[in-house]
């Protein structure tokens, strides 16, 4: 399977907003879009050639995709196949595929905050650090159904990436459809978000007229 390998500071840089790829670093001054606000590239403080054209519906709709399925660290194939899965279920489409992408085991673990980000939560359940109802899942894009409990394995408790994602985590306000039990480093999905308690800045509907063409 792919996998984007080059740094992801300008992922963000390129999207114009931060994606929240990089845990703690993305808080500091030390963020990449807050040191050089503008797209990577030797064209990317002027814009190139094209400053002052107008953006196309096109341009507008697939520059909506790739920041999503970038805060989701999603490929373009699994993010087609969550897309086309979610449409499936009745509903507004492109709420369908926020519910989706929130539920994965990644991003549940990342809203718990027992991993700094995406990433580290999809290396921590890849290692087999994560249970849910006390079972091992090792597949970061398993759906976690409302109810089921996803801990931090009792032998992986300790692990400084766990202790730091927690502490991080404490300073902010955790989503209200999740409840964490911190001193277990467990929590359970207590109900389904809807779209606004998904602190996600998206256009979704950009998304459905996107893949709808």
């Amino acid at each position: 399977m792919s996998r984007y390998i080059d740094a992801s500071c300008k992922l963000c840089r390129r999207e114009g907003v931060k994606l929240f790829l990089k845990g703690a670093r993305c808080l500091t001054e030390k963020c990449a879009v807050e040191r050089r606000p503008y797209a990577p590239g030797q064209h990317g403080q002027s814009g190139g050639g094209g400053r002052g054209r107008k953006t196309s519906e096109y341009a507008k709709q697939l520059r909506e995709k790739q920041k999503v399925k970038r805060i989701y660290g999603l490929t373009e194939r699994q993010f087609r196949n969550t897309f086309e899965r979610a449409t499936l279920q009745p509903g507004v489409k492109g709420t369908n595929l926020l519910l989706a992408l929130e539920t994965r085991l990644d991003n549940i673990v990342y809203r718990l905050g027992f991993a700094a980000s995406r990433k580290a939560a999809r290396q921590l359940i890849r290692h087999g650090h994560v249970d849910v109802n006390g079972a091992r899942v090792d597949v970061p894009s398993y759906r976690v159904a409302v109810g089921q409990e996803v801990r931090v394995a009792p032998a992986s408790r300790e692990m400084v990436a766990v202790k730091v994602a927690q502490e991080l985590a404490s300073r902010g306000q955790p989503v209200r459809w999740l409840s964490v039990d911190a001193e277990k480093v467990a929590g359970r999905l207590a109900e389904l978000p809807t779209r606004d308690t998904i602190p996600v800045n998206a256009q979704e509907q950009l998304i459905v007229e996107l893949y709808s063409k």
